[in-house]
């Protein structure tokens, strides 16, 4: 196996601040400046969404790997992702991005197993550790 990828998008302007991302093979998404920037364009995904998203979506899919790999059984994983973007002296910056991941197991002995795989999760990922910016996380873990 390589230790070499590549991951090529391309983006089209469209129309005022309104682009397209695309991808070989997979569906496009339109994209735009954010609403909170002059020109922006509410209801469309934003570079900062999908940055935000990123680290996300890494978490989960890190987190996936690892809770197969060490046979946890859980219900469902979800996590919320907050990107803070600050006005620094070089311009806008992310300067953290907030995790909430919630997991639920069905037995109260995983508790403390899934702590640590979400935990080596977060500390694995790859978007994560090629980032400058904070990357916080505050797990809820319940039984159901």
């Amino acid at each position: 196996m390589e230790n070499l990828y590549f991951y090529n998008t391309k983006v089209e302007w469209k129309e005022g601040r309104i682009g397209e991302l695309t991808s070989e093979g997979m569906e496009s998404i339109t994209v735009a400046t954010p609403p909170d920037f002059p020109k922006g364009v509410p209801n469309i995904w934003s570079p900062e969404h999908l940055f935000t998203a990123s680290v996300n979506i890494c978490l989960m899919t890190t987190f996936l790997a690892i809770a197969e790999n060490s046979n946890l059984k859980f219900k469902s994983f979800t996590s919320d992702a907050s990107g803070k973007v600050e006005k620094t002296d070089g311009g806008y910056l992310f300067t953290e991005i907030e995790l909430k991941p919630k997991i639920i197991i069905a037995d109260e002995k995983d508790r403390e197993r899934a702590g640590r795989i979400i935990e080596k999760a977060k500390n694995a990922c790859l978007i994560s550790n090629s980032i400058k910016s904070k990357v916080t996380m505050e797990t809820e873990i319940s039984v159901e």
